[in-house]
């Protein structure tokens, strides 16, 4: 589509190009104030002060009259289990009588309660519950989204929940990044088995994986209770070997070692961080990882929060996503995830828009295409009711702002 969009009050993440934010820099968020913007084909054409419009070459284009929206790219939400086959709201209520996370997946709650109830439900309907999810995660301003397998647990669910996620991939006009899952926990059969389950995974799951062309990334929950430090790493680098780049669940409940193994591997992400000492901050600072919070995940869990400011001011590479699943977080409203980091992890709010858009495209392999008004990125673009500044985006939490989305140059 083309359009050109006029009296846009600020347009939001404006630059030149684009790399992932580090340090100091992530709190630099470029905001041109009283702006047009060009989409042509989809994509960031131009943009510029209303002042300095100029008169002949968009003549003949479709005009958008933001009419003092504020414009910002789409939310890239780079950690997310969409599909699965049923709430889980009776374990809510176990948590609020006092049961841990690990008590409750011990009792044979948790992702094996997910597991058995994906493994009764077709394919179909998975397709159709997930779909109907994006479809409102869209309208709340997610333009890109990542989405893990690991609610199956043996090689036909595994294979279904990726194949759902590639259907997904093929319908949706937004990107779609799949990540792998199978360690996500051992299944009752394998619980005194481990070597049988990770053997599984090698042999089975990842061949017919790699023959279907159905994942992006190998993801690993390791952590005290489920997958250690040498299984992870034998298992992403099973994963290496054929093509995907890991990303590791890591330092939740414990220091687990995810973070030093995910830095050593190279991992594109390591996520949620809600443990981390200074050794893992400073290892994850040296390094071109991101670190991915998850803050609506701590706030279900009531866990500390991560330690976003340490994180950020030892100059490590933050992305901000949701968790969407239906034991932890669900909920995949990336608004509020912005609005919780700066209420409960005082990230500023530029350095949480950041986090949310440009270094969460980059956590999913997309920063080149996405998370910043750039000339020739996708034109996924936020369009808010009119508010007095940025800053009221987060701190107004309990208001939807979000007037409008534009995917690819169209309104959705």
């Amino acid at each position: 589509m083309n359009a050109l969009i006029t009296n846009i009050r600020h347009l939001v993440n404006v630059r030149g190009t684009s790399h992932p934010l580090r340090g100091a820099e992530l709190a630099q968020l470029p905001v041109l104030e009283n702006a047009y913007l060009v989409v042509r084909d989809g994509r960031i054409g131009d943009y510029g002060a209303m002042a300095d419009l100029p008169e002949g070459p968009y003549a003949n284009l479709p005009l958008i009259n933001a009419e003092g929206s504020s414009v910002l790219p789409c939310w890239c939400d780079s950690h997310t289990h969409l599909v699965f086959a049923a709430s889980r709201e009776e374990e809510f209520v176990d948590k609020l009588q006092g049961l841990s996370y690990a008590a409750i997946a011990a009792k044979g709650g948790g992702i094996l309660n997910s597991a058995r109830k994906l493994a009764d439900t077709s394919e179909d309907a998975l397709f159709e519950q997930a779909w109907n999810r994006l479809q409102e995660l869209m309208r709340l301003g997610t333009g890109a989204i990542e989405i893990k397998s690991g609610y199956g647990l043996t090689v036909q669910s595994e294979l279904k929940m990726l194949r759902v996620i590639r259907r997904i991939k093929e319908k949706t006009p937004i990107p779609v990044k799949a990540s792998f899952l199978g360690a996500h926990a051992f299944p009752p059969e394998y619980r005194s088995d481990h070597r049988g389950y990770i053997d599984l995974i090698i042999q089975e799951m990842l061949p017919a994986i790699a023959g279907e062309g159905l994942a992006e990334y190998i993801d690993v929950f390791c952590e005290e209770g489920f997958f250690s430090v040498a299984e992870t790493e034998t298992i992403c680098r099973a994963g290496m070997a054929i093509g995907l780049q890991p990303k590791i669940h890591a330092n939740q409940l414990s220091l687990s070692g995810g973070v030093e193994l995910g830095v050593s591997l190279g991992a594109l992400s390591v996520d949620h961080l809600e443990t981390m000492d200074d050794a893992a901050i400073q290892a994850l600072a040296g390094s071109d990882t991101i670190g991915t919070l998850l803050p609506t995940a701590a706030f279900f869990l009531r866990m500390p929060f991560q330690p976003a400011r340490k994180l950020i001011d030892a100059g490590s590479i933050v992305a901000l996503a949701s968790d969407y699943n239906p034991g932890s977080s669900p909920s995949g409203n990336m608004n509020l995830v912005v609005s919780m980091s700066c209420i409960q992890m005082k990230m500023l709010p530029a350095e949480a828009i950041n986090a949310a858009t440009l270094n969460g495209a980059y956590a999913m392999g997309c920063g080149e295409q996405l998370g910043s008004i750039t000339l020739g990125k996708k034109a996924n673009l936020i369009f808010t009711r009119p508010i007095p500044s940025i800053a009221y985006l987060p701190y107004a939490f309990g208001s939807n702002l979000i007037d409008k989305v534009m995917i690819n140059g169209a309104f959705i």
